[in-house]
């Protein structure tokens, strides 16, 4: 019976697995694997997308219920500057596709040459929130502040919070321009690069339905 109860040591052979029970390695694969596999991570973050389109949901229902409450104030066809939203639109659907370049060049290892489409992104990322405050500047400057009708708090609240979300995104594309200097193309650095293309390019799916449904309906009689 103490032979039974002896550790496997000194001379004494390790005893087989039992049916049922993980060998050593994978005991060592448990304890030591990786605790942020690249899937989960991109699955956590499509669940934070998906919640993400729920607050954006609710915006547009929201301006789709207020849209035409104008309280004798100025209506969306005599705020709107159709040009210009449309120059800044541009600004958005570009860095997307620069950012697509930046993905490819991460495919390929190429360090700088990713960093140089990011640094492009970011500089169109912020090209579109100057456009956006100067656009609100010149609402503001016309009297057409928020507290003026239902029409114009709608129309803050949606397109502030999609400009909040692009300048977290540009927050967040410095960042990791940072960590690519600092650490190169790591594992963990393609994948949090792949996080921000999705948030990226969630932002302008979501534009494109401000532009519509804002902004050109907006100027519609």
């Amino acid at each position: 019976m103490l032979d039974t109860l002896a550790p496997a040591h000194a001379g004494h052979p390790a005893s087989p697995a039992q049916p049922g029970q993980p060998a050593s390695s994978e005991l060592r694969f448990h304890v030591e694997g990786d605790h942020h596999p690249q899937n989960g991570t991109l699955l956590g973050f499509w669940l934070y997308l998906m919640s993400d389109c729920l607050i954006f949901a609710c915006l547009f229902a929201v301006h789709g219920v207020l849209g035409r409450s104008y309280a004798a104030g100025p209506s969306g066809a005599d705020l709107f500057n159709l040009p210009l939203v449309a120059l800044n639109t541009s600004m958005l659907l570009l860095s997307s596709i620069t950012y697509g370049f930046a993905m490819l060049e991460m495919q390929r290892n190429r360090k700088q040459q990713t960093m140089v489409w990011l640094a492009i992104t970011g500089l169109l990322g912020a090209a579109f929130i100057g456009l956006e405050l100067y656009e609100f500047a010149h609402l503001i400057h016309e009297g057409a502040v928020p507290q003026r009708s239902a029409f114009l708090s709608s129309f803050f609240t949606l397109v502030g919070t999609h400009g909040l979300h692009v300048t977290f995104g540009i927050v967040w594309l410095i960042t990791l321009m940072f960590q690519l200097k600092r650490h190169g193309l790591i594992a963990e650095n393609k994948r949090r690069l792949m996080c921000l293309s999705m948030f990226w390019h969630f932002l302008d799916v979501v534009w494109i339905g401000v532009f519509t449904f804002v902004y050109l309906m907006g100027v519609l009689p």
